[in-house]
């Protein structure tokens, strides 16, 4: 379901709240935050905390009930503001399936961060595996005029992330972006692969500067919330970045994210071009899922 679609379903329950019993409507509730990729139990845990509070606190008015259930929802979302270190070795490992937009997010990621001023930004070309995907990194970095280092075909990806780090150290510090591989029907290897560069990163950066960004298509629903788990569990995931965050996304995979799994949302991707990303906002994200 398009997300104007949900937001407008949620809207016209809200709107007919009167005309309806109660009992139907907080199980209508339930069904449209399921169908808005909410997932079935946080669905039902939240109408019931919502219906509890309505009883409780004598609530019947639609506006009442829709600011409690915003702040109920705003309660689950978590973000993050991931800001390289200066004069640090800063280290940001990129994850995320095949498709999701990873290499793309890589380059807005580098452009956003070379903007705001951070110096010596360096992409590593650490997915040595997929067709093309190291030349698609090095015409991003000609076009952004930000340095890649990259090795051949086939070659190891952790020695790509030790050697990018190393460049950032000589340079007194900066910032590492690593695109990474996203062969998930391939997940033992894939794991396997991700842990030694997970080794290799953390061992190059200074202390308290790497982070493990998800990238994650927001238009997949819970099926983005089932990738966040293997690869959770395969390296653990400091943040998340939303892809598609422009088109028919639905709704609620950023609630699942934070409920479930404990993780932040940094940043959306919206757009083609390198600037369309910027930081994720909790209120905004309520605000749209809500329709308001």
């Amino acid at each position: 379901m398009a997300r104007m679609g949900f937001a407008e379903k949620l809207k016209n329950l809200f709107s007919l709240n009167g005309n309806k019993d109660k009992e139907t409507f907080f199980e209508d509730l339930s069904d449209i935050l399921v169908e808005g990729d909410f997932g079935a139990k946080p669905a039902f845990e939240m109408v019931d905390q919502l219906e509890k509070r309505c009883k409780a606190e004598k609530i019947t008015d639609e506006e009442q009930m829709k600011k409690i259930l915003a702040s109920l929802l705003l309660e689950q979302v978590k973000t993050i503001d991931l800001q390289p270190e200066p004069n640090k070795v800063n280290v940001y490992m990129i994850l995320g399936v095949n498709g999701v937009g990873k290499t793309t997010s890589v380059a807005k990621l580098a452009g956003w961060y070379k903007n705001k001023g951070v110096p010596n930004v360096v992409l590593a070309a650490a997915d040595t595996f997929r067709a093309a995907a190291i030349e698609q990194l090095e015409i991003h970095g000609k076009r952004l005029d930000i340095r890649v280092v990259a090795h051949q075909h086939g070659s190891d990806p952790s020695a790509v992330v030790f050697d990018a780090s190393e460049a950032v150290a000589a340079k007194g510090g900066g910032l590492v972006l690593a695109d990474t591989a996203g062969r998930l029907h391939n997940k033992e290897n894939l794991v396997r692969e991700l842990q030694k560069i997970d080794r290799v990163a953390e061992s190059k950066a200074s202390k308290g500067c790497y982070k493990k960004i998800l990238v994650l298509d927001a238009t997949t629903g819970q099926n983005a919330l089932r990738q966040a788990e293997v690869f959770h569990e395969a390296v653990g995931v400091d943040a998340v970045i939303l892809t598609k965050y422009d088109s028919t996304a639905k709704g609620g995979v950023a609630f699942s994210l934070g409920k479930e799994l404990g993780i932040p949302v940094a940043y959306v991707g919206f757009g083609e071009d390198y600037q369309h990303i910027k930081p994720f906002s909790p209120e905004e994200y309520v605000a749209e899922f809500l329709g308001n």
